[in-house]
């Protein structure tokens, strides 16, 4: 007699040897039960789950005859009558099985359901069993939807598929479904065991876990690879040949990996990078691997009290070790890196070198801590210097608002007549106080310019570090900053002053501004002005106009290019406005985007109004504690 593998020796023959999908036994067994029948069935789920057995324990316990020949409907087949039998070994007239994947046309099925007006020959029910329904056709789902929806009484429809996203909804709202998920690895292990002791065959624990974790979550994957690994290990399972066989990495690598990067040894990481290239061990099962034992760090990093999952499982105290040795966060970015790292393997000419350099990431990305040391984030810290001259933001922290205020008040004076810096200090000032006509000086990185614009009050003269005095010093161990006077001319509405502010100012409408506002439409309406010089229009404010010259103002300084201007200006003489523009720097108070962005706030204020006035909107919000989504409410 040739061998039967032990997929096929050991399929269940009824219910109570399913394992693994308690939910779909108990529904079809309780359906049984008290023969609340539906007419088609459809089981779902991936390759090996029991999807076409489930489907021939149901017929057999639709068509079962008893021992004695006059049993009926049952959840609980006898497996020995003539039924039952014939079932089983394939060649039960009124069970029929269509195998989509190559009968998926219109013909195969007409022919199949040609075979629906003829009432059972044998048994109690036809059934008619069409595996991996998903390939069938459209236009043969179409020619079978009017019989699965109302099929004779005496006919049953189990449909089975792997993919029921393909399948047409139609076809879903027709039947009763199933989804028969995936077995636990510790259920698949189980199962195993009490197969190997049937067939006397020696395997040790580890070995099985291999197996179990190789087939994820198919039991038929798990029993042709135990038919493998026994044929391979001549009549015995062992964990070093059973390993072999899959090609899978020793969890010894993988807890040498995890405790080199947790110490932040690179040299071990690459050593045993080396060693799994040199033992021929895939880089996919090596991050894989990792990936399993650091969900299990991480479980037992959350939930320190956590049982094992197997009191017999010899990686526990090594888990345990790892957990820790290696803090939580360092554990989540690991766990992170090795997945992302998976789907790199297939660029990199080398997936070793690959797998070195998804490994190595850790160390690049690690914590400035040492192993066992409590987390802390990174943080910029440069180590402290001996006093010298350094740019104003380099000073130490309790004076640096200091140096770099009166800085930044250094820096955007609109009119500095004449620059002189001093070798001898003066007590500190406060920089918030200064006036028109006040004296300031702080230290400047070496060959920094002031600007400078000429006056006819002031001549313009600066006078360098390198022509007459060295650039002041700010001392970092100094509680105050050394602030000498120099002569300035500090405009007041300057656009320190404006950012100073802190919040927009309410619009002050003028008439110049409701002529500068019509104005900006028109020539944006009409495409004059794009650009810059559209910029240069929508933000400044019109202060006077005369009749050749007209003073606009901006916040920006950098608005007040000369080509923007220059465009501006030709716009407005196309217009029938030939003036010549003056542009000043200070606060704006009233610009056609100031106006323009007063009037889509209230549109969108009331829009909102609307909304939320409305009464069934209220009562949404009041009965079902309904939420407007921020920012989904937009004016028409």
């Amino acid at each position: 007699m040739s061998y039967l593998v032990l997929a096929r020796k050991y399929r269940p023959r009824n219910f109570t040897e399913m394992v693994g999908q308690d939910h779909v036994v108990q529904a079809l067994s309780n359906a049984l039960t008290t023969q609340r029948l539906h007419h088609a069935y459809m089981f779902t789920g991936t390759r090996g789950v029991g999807k076409t057995t489930v489907s021939r324990i149901l017929a057999k316990s639709l068509n079962c005859q008893g021992l004695d020949g006059t049993g009926g409907i049952t959840a609980s087949p006898c497996g020995v009558c003539q039924a039952c039998t014939d079932i089983d070994s394939g060649r039960f007239v009124d069970y029929t099985e269509l195998d989509a994947a190559s009968n998926r046309g219109v013909d195969e099925v007409q022919s199949l359901l040609e075979q629906a007006v003829y009432k059972p020959v044998q048994g109690r029910f036809k059934v008619f069993m069409i595996d991996e329904v998903h390939m069938l056709t459209g236009h043969a789902f179409n020619a079978m939807l009017k019989t699965l929806e109302e099929p004779p009484e005496y006919l049953k429809f189990v449909l089975a598929t792997t993919d029921p996203q393909k399948v047409p909804v139609t076809v879903l709202s027709r039947c009763l479904q199933f989804n028969l998920r995936p077995m636990a690895p510790e259920t698949i292990r189980e199962h195993l065991q009490k197969v190997l002791q049937v067939e006397q065959v020696a395997a040790d624990v580890q070995s099985l876990r291999l197996l179990a974790r190789a087939a994820r979550g198919s039991m038929r994957d798990a029993l042709s690879l135990t038919d493998q690994a026994i044929a391979f290990g001549s009549g015995a399972l062992v964990e070093a040949t059973v390993r072999q066989m899959l090609g899978s990495v020793d969890r010894s690598h993988v807890f040498r990996l995890i405790d080199a990067l947790a110490q932040g040894d690179g040299k071990t990481v690459v050593d045993t990078s080396e060693a799994l290239r040199l033992n021929g061990l895939s880089a996919a099962s090596t991050l894989e691997e990792m990936s399993a034992v650091l969900q299990r760090m991480a479980v037992l990093q959350a939930v320190p009290g956590q049982a094992a999952e197997d009191e017999t499982d010899p990686e526990q105290a090594e888990l345990q070790r790892l957990a820790a040795l290696m803090p939580m966060d360092e554990t989540q970015l690991l766990y992170s890196i090795c997945l992302h790292g998976r789907s790199e393997l297939g660029l990199a000419p080398d997936e070793y070198a690959a797998l070195t350099m998804v490994l190595l990431r850790l160390l690049a990305f690690k914590p400035a801590h040492g192993a066992g040391a409590p987390a802390e984030k990174k943080t910029l810290k440069s180590p402290p210097t001996a006093p010298e001259p350094a740019p104003p933001r380099a000073a130490a922290a309790p004076v640096q608002p200091v140096v770099h205020e009166a800085n930044a008040a250094i820096a955007t004076v609109a009119d500095v007549a004449e620059v002189h810096v001093p070798n001898q200090p003066v007590d500190p000032v406060d920089i918030g106080k200064f006036a028109p006509e006040t004296e300031v000086k702080a230290s400047l990185p070496e060959g920094q310019r002031l600007p400078v614009r000429e006056s006819p009050d002031h001549p313009s003269e600066v006078k360098t570090s390198e022509q007459n005095h060295a650039p002041a010093q700010v001392d970092q161990g100094d509680a105050a900053t050394k602030i000498e006077a120099v002569q300035v001319r500090v405009q007041a509405d300057s656009p320190r002053d404006v950012a100073a502010a802190g919040a927009p100012h309410p619009i002050d409408a003028t008439p110049e501004g409701d002529f500068w506002h019509a104005t900006v439409q028109a020539l944006i309406a009409a495409e004059a002005i794009n650009a810059m010089a559209r910029e240069l229009a929508l933000q400044s404010q019109l202060v006077a106009r005369d009749s050749d010259e007209w003073l606009l103002r901006v916040e920006r300084e950098s608005l007040n290019h000369p080509s923007s201007r220059d465009r501006l200006t030709a716009a407005l003489a196309a217009a029938g406005h030939p003036v010549r523009l003056a542009i000043e720097v200070g606060r704006v108070t009233d610009s056609p985007a100031k106006r323009n962005a007063a009037a889509a706030a209230q549109r969108q204020l009331a829009a909102e109004k609307i909304v939320f006035d409305d009464p069934f909107v209220q009562s949404m919000m009041r009965e079902f504690d309904a939420k407007i989504v921020p920012g989904s409410i937009k004016p028409l």
